[in-house]
């Protein structure tokens, strides 16, 4: 604590965010583990799993949308703190008798949790563009994808735990454990959080919340079915498919998402250097274009090689891992162009409306999820995963471009 307080009132605050937004991540994935594989064990099948998560991204959607206009007049600081409080309830709710744990009753908790997980997401991806000097375009980019990375790492590893805890303590004893470590970080957030962050200078109106920037439109269309041809096979299918067709027991599955996860994160945080700020360069439109089109075929790719005599585990984890390398540099670039257009006032207002179309394309790829795999199989799910990604890059052709580079800058 001492050693926080010496260092530079910016850096101590983007410190705070990132460890509120890690803690808070550590639960959101080891939670959706636990769900998806706790009720795959009770026999509930791939659509009805997806149903679980059906209010959890409906109201992200909605949370993103109101949540930054929350956060433009009441501060950042206030909307990650409800974030992380509401989190703490949505696990208690789950820890009910077994009796009590109908499908009503987990799509409130999840619901719950979704508007607490965009809520956090929100605050720390906007608090970002406050605390980077204006002009410092090769640092924000930075500190976003360190921001970004971290994060997806943290959810691999809070997928791995979720598996792991489910296997050593069971259900209802995971999500106590979480809840109680949640609880600590939330009360450490209302005493050492900034007061005033975020807060916009003018009141912004209701009507506001819809973005009139073009580019921030474009931009948040491309997210939805970028974001969509992921979770199109991620959330149901590929956890139900690994443990009902390859055999895998809950640490198997668990660990190889949770790798997945992370080694997208740490690609993502090195999506900088990979893209060209060595160089001199940021990303633009032109360069969400290019790396989006570089991922449209593989989906499908991995589709057709599951259809031959190829080893389909060696075929769909080895595409799928590069899958991961590829699609984390899209989403940095995304991350860090959503927080490169918005305005400084009232930046969670953009920024709110940017990822409420990505809770939207997580909304159609989870129900997709469990529709498709339940009729279809896997390889329907990648074939609609390659679609949507190539729906982003089209899509991405109208973003702006740069004419020049730029100094890197820290």
């Amino acid at each position: 604590m001492h050693a926080l307080s010496r260092l530079a009132p910016e850096v101590r605050q983007y410190l705070l965010v990132t460890g509120n937004y890690w803690a808070f991540t550590l639960t959101d994935g080891a939670l959706r583990m636990l769900v998806v594989l706790h009720f795959h064990a009770l026999g509930y099948t791939p659509l009805q799993i997806a149903a679980l998560f059906l209010f959890y991204e409906i109201f992200g959607v909605i949370t993103n949308l109101v949540g930054g206009y929350l956060g433009a007049r009441i501060g950042l600081n206030r909307t990650m703190n409800i974030g992380l409080a509401m989190q703490v309830v949505a696990l208690m709710m789950l820890t009910v008798p077994a009796a009590w744990l109908t499908i009503p009753w987990v799509m409130g908790a999840q619901a719950l949790s979704g508007i607490a997980k965009d809520l956090n997401k929100m605050s720390a991806k906007s608090s970002i563009k406050l605390l980077v000097p204006n002009g410092q375009q090769s640092t924000l980019y930075r500190w976003v994808a360190v921001l970004t990375g971290s994060k997806n790492a943290l959810k691999g590893v809070g997928f791995f735990l979720g598996g792991a805890l489910l296997a050593a303590i069971g259900f209802r004893g995971s999500l106590l454990i979480m809840a109680a470590a949640l609880s600590l970080i939330w009360v450490s957030s209302l005493v050492l959080l900034r007061k005033d962050l975020g807060k916009a200078k003018a009141k912004p109106k209701f009507r506001e919340l819809l973005s009139k920037s073009q580019a921030i439109n474009v931009l948040s269309a491309a997210r939805l079915f970028l974001f969509g041809a992921r979770d199109v096979w991620f959330v149901v299918a590929l956890p139900v498919y690994l443990s009902a067709v390859f055999g895998w027991d809950f640490w198997q599955v668990g660990g190889f998402l949770a790798f997945w996860v992370i080694g997208y994160g740490i690609v993502q945080s090195l999506a900088p250097a990979i893209t060209g700020k060595r160089r001199g360069q940021v990303p633009d439109g032109h360069s969400a274009f290019g790396w989006a089109l570089l991922l449209a075929g593989l989906p499908a790719g991995i589709a057709l090689g599951l259809g031959t005599e190829w080893p389909p585990q060696a075929v769909l984890l080895g595409g799928l891992l590069l899958f991961g390398a590829l699609f984390a540099v899209n989403s940095s670039l995304h991350s860090y162009l959503i927080v490169s257009y918005a305005k400084a006032d009232g930046v969670s207002l953009d920024v709110g409306f940017y990822y409420m179309s990505n809770a939207l394309g997580r909304l159609v790829g989870t129900l997709l999820s469990g529709w498709v795999y339940q009729g279809y199989g896997l390889e329907a799910c990648l074939w609609i995963s390659s679609a949507f990604v190539l729906l982003a890059a089209l899509i991405s052709i109208a973003l702006p471009h740069r004419d020049h580079a730029i100094k890197p800058t820290g």
